[in-house]
């Protein structure tokens, strides 16, 4: 557990610090929702909605990855920017 985020669960990723964009942040999705966490601060930030029947989360340099039943997501911190395929 960090921050109270179980970063065992498929839907939970940390932001390494160093990483790229998002160090030290925890990504989640919670109701289709993508956010970020902001552990000094405590706040929620929404980023991504309609996320459908998502499966997995993971995060490398500043590129957050969904793996849905139906699709890739991939959503560019750098540009606040989403593609699907």
């Amino acid at each position: 557990m960090i921050h109270g985020f179980d970063v065992n669960s498929p839907l939970v990723c940390e932001g390494i610090i160093g990483d790229g964009c998002g160090g030290g942040r925890i990504f989640f999705i919670e109701k289709q929702t993508l956010f970020a966490h902001d552990p000094q601060t405590k706040e929620n930030l929404p980023l991504l909605e309609q996320i459908h029947m998502p499966r997995t989360l993971s995060k490398k340099g500043c590129v957050v990855s969904i793996a849905c039943e139906d699709e890739l997501i991939e959503f560019d911190l750098s540009q606040m920017r989403e593609s699907r395929t």
